[in-house]
């Protein structure tokens, strides 16, 4: 595999290696091959990855002595729905699956969100093996065992925490993302620094620019990086009772923005993303636990690197604070119906509390509309 990196998220029996490098998918059934037990496997994708990677990914398969079948499913984030998994299931039984049987995600968030789901629920738990093609999934989805589809009550409200056995992130199937899906991707990035590691917020200051036009040393960096984090805070709360809720930092207003758009391609999640860590640092600085330089830092940096931090530009001007706030409401980290938010003292210091009320919320949103 080249000059790959390679770091582990250990959870004892369920330990699994994620690999990060580039042009890896040439060689990546003899990885495959070695860590499952079965020598069937069904590659899902869809049909934007497909055209790309499918044949590569089926012939290096085919090539560790794999028995190889696939399926391709529409593109996009509506797919991750309970009609298209009931589709996904029905096929794969249909086809004979067996509990030694192996799934492949070949794609981006949304295809390995609903085939980790479909693994987790099919024969009671079948294995699967994630191959991430956006950046977005190599840096965050991918990793950590967050499976699941959305619903009309908001985004990823049904799934399960279920492990995939092996990550292979190469690098060189970024070469044919758009430049949109790339800075989606990087907000993701982002957030690991502003969670608890300023000196990669640092880093990422100078080369920032170098991971979204395409750098492979410095993509590769950033990945790994990103990885380390997070999977250092999956192997210590897998199920996200407690330090892992960090991750979510910007994501409870990130949510409900794409909840507000329908979960279409209007507001990509990285894009939502970058805007909720914007308004959780805004409203941190509004409570007085952050300065506002703080604030204006992370906006310029976004600034640079073309992404958005204001409702305004990707939002209708008539969005009302309180439709996102009820999104906000069945935020699935909520407890005894208060809000959990993640906050933050500074860059590098975020923490989670249940303390803040909507009615602190509102006036941030309603700001950030205009």
């Amino acid at each position: 595999m080249g000059n790959s990196k390679k770091l582990s998220v250990e959870l004892k029996e369920r330990s699994y290696e994620i690999i990060v490098g580039d042009d890896l998918i040439k060689t990546a059934g003899q990885k495959i091959e070695k860590t499952i037990s079965g020598k069937d496997i069904i590659i899902i994708s869809d049909k934007n990855v497909a055209k790309y990677y499918l044949t590569e990914l089926r012939k290096s398969c085919e090539n560790a002595k794999l028995s190889c079948r696939e399926i391709i499913l529409p593109p996009g984030e509506n797919t991750k729905t309970f009609r298209q998994l009931n589709l996904l299931v029905e096929r794969l039984l249909s086809m004979g699956i067996s509990r030694t049987t192996t799934l492949i995600a070949l794609g981006g968030g949304v295809v390995g969100d609903i085939t980790g789901f479909a693994a987790s629920i099919l024969l009671r738990g079948i294995n699967f093996v994630q191959v991430p093609t956006t950046l977005l999934a190599q840096v965050d989805s991918s990793v950590g065992g967050k499976t699941g589809i959305n619903s009309s009550q908001g985004k990823n409200l049904v799934g399960a925490f279920y492990q995939p056995k092996l990550v292979i992130a190469d690098v060189s199937t970024l070469d044919t993302l758009p430049k949109r899906q790339i800075l989606a991707g990087y907000s993701e990035i982002v957030k690991y620094g502003l969670i608890n590691n300023l000196t990669f917020f640092k880093w990422l200051e100078k080369k920032g620019t170098e991971v979204c036009s395409g750098r492979k040393e410095s993509q590769i960096k950033a990945i790994v990086e990103s990885c380390k984090m997070k999977s250092g805070f999956v192997s210590k709360d897998e199920l996200e009772n407690s330090k892992r809720t960090l991750l979510n930092l910007g994501h409870t207003f990130g949510h409900a923005i794409e909840a507000q758009t329908g979960f279409s391609n209007k507001v990509l999640h990285g894009e939502a993303v970058a805007i909720g860590l914007s308004l959780a640092f805004e409203l941190s600085a509004k409570l007085g636990l952050c300065l506002v330089s703080d604030v204006k830092r992370i906006q310029a940096h976004f600034k640079l690197i073309g992404l958005p931090f204001k409702l305004s530009q990707l939002l209708d001007k008539n969005c009302e604070p309180d439709n996102l706030i009820e999104f906000m409401k069945n935020d699935k980290k909520n407890k005894d119906g208060k809000l959990t938010l993640i906050l933050a003292r500074g860059i590098g210091k975020a923490f989670v509390t249940n303390e803040i009320n909507y009615s602190d919320v509102k006036p941030i949103i309603s700001s950030s509309l205009k």
